[in-house]
């Protein structure tokens, strides 16, 4: 199951951002949580009064961070910030968007870490309410501070001889837990407060015997890595011996003098002959711009005259549209005047028949 499913967890800030892990190996390079930007959120369990930050990439959780007072979110640039997780033995960075979101997320990663201090503070100041209860209650607190605290790990020293140590203690816990059962079992008055304890004891043991376990592989691989170095030291130094003395050849030196000379003849010539092409590029491009310009100017005049045949064919067109409108009226009035003139044609006609007829008669 994965750590935002349980219940009794809740979402109280979420932000789209790109995730990277420490690399295990060189502890300096950036190595991709994620493929692209995923929801990073801040999760509060009100049972166990703690805060985490959750992130899920496809169908694993990538970020599984619990806050605790001690830890710092650097913002390292506009975009980009980072903390540290002993627990999970590795540093987070994100990578925003915007600097506004990296503001947001800095700031409410401030306001959880003093809700987190605050909160241990006040679970630290509750009084006894039992008489059984103080040395299970001292032990368990002794037992939390141990487990939230875990060992520094490093390659020579103390660390590594903390970190061997540390499987005993283990076996000690688990020993203690079952005490703490019993005890719980038989005691009523603190019982919802024991379970509480008991789960972080549980939660917080499993998360530092897989600390142990992989700090244990990281030491291994870290004395495997100084052998490698010391070796590759070694074949330096057997290099710059080898190049020391082949310095002292001064005949050697001097052949390679002269090929260096020789190489550099050789540039200079490809160099001015480049020139030489770049002189010549240059004029084709000059006698290209001053034809362009020409051409430009000919486009310029024949556009010229164009608006000047365009001007005078509409000029044209308004005097044939007058042409045909007074031939119009033209034809209008010759056909008036053909009209009249049928008429009295006519009337004529009719005259003559009425003065032929007054003759015959």
């Amino acid at each position: 199951m994965y750590p935002l499913q349980r219940e009794r967890e809740q979402p109280i800030f979420s932000a789209r951002a790109h995730v990277f892990q420490i690399d295990p190996t060189t502890k300096r390079n950036w190595i991709p949580a994620s493929k692209h930007s995923v929801t990073v959120s801040f999760f509060y369990d009100a049972t166990r009064n703690v805060y985490r930050i959750i992130s899920v990439g496809g169908t694993k959780a990538i970020i599984n961070s619990t806050i605790t007072p001690n830890m710092t979110f650097t913002k390292t640039s506009q975009k980009f910030g980072q903390w540290a997780d002993s627990r999970a033995n590795t540093v987070y960075g994100l990578g925003f968007s915007s600097e506004q979101q990296l503001q947001q997320f800095s700031e409410r990663f401030k306001e959880v870490k003093e809700a987190t201090r605050l909160a241990r503070e006040k679970s630290q100041d509750k009084p006894v309410l039992s008489i059984a209860a103080p040395q299970m209650s001292q032990l368990s607190q002794d037992m939390l501070e141990d487990l939230q605290s875990p060992p520094v790990l490093c390659i020579n020293g103390p660390g590594e001889e903390k970190l061997y140590r540390s499987q005993s203690v283990d076996i000690e816990l688990s020993s203690e837990k079952e005490r703490i059962k019993k005890m719980l079992s038989e005691g009523s008055i603190c019982e919802l407060s024991w379970e509480a304890e008991l789960f972080t004891l549980q939660d917080n043991n499993s998360k530092l015997v897989a600390a142990l376990h992989k700090a244990n592989a990281n030491v291994e691989q870290w004395k495997k890595q100084l052998s490698a170095y010391q070796e590759e030291t070694e074949r330096l130094r057997e290099q710059v011996a080898e190049l020391e003395a082949q310095a002292a050849r001064h005949a050697a030196c001097d052949i390679g003098k002269d090929e260096l000379n020789q190489s550099l003849e050789e540039l200079e010539a490809v160099l001015k002959a480049k020139d030489e092409e770049i002189h010549h590029l240059q004029s084709n491009y000059n006698e290209v711009e001053k034809e362009r310009e020409e051409a430009v100017q000919r486009l310029q005049e024949v556009e010229s005259r164009n608006t000047e045949l365009e001007r005078r064919v509409h000029m044209l067109e308004q005097t044939l549209s007058n042409s045909l409108d007074e031939r119009s009226r033209a034809e209008s009035e010759v056909q008036r005047i053909i009209d009249i003139l049928d008429v009295k044609i006519f009337d004529l006609t009719d005259l003559r028949q009425s003065l032929a007829t007054l003759v015959h008669k």
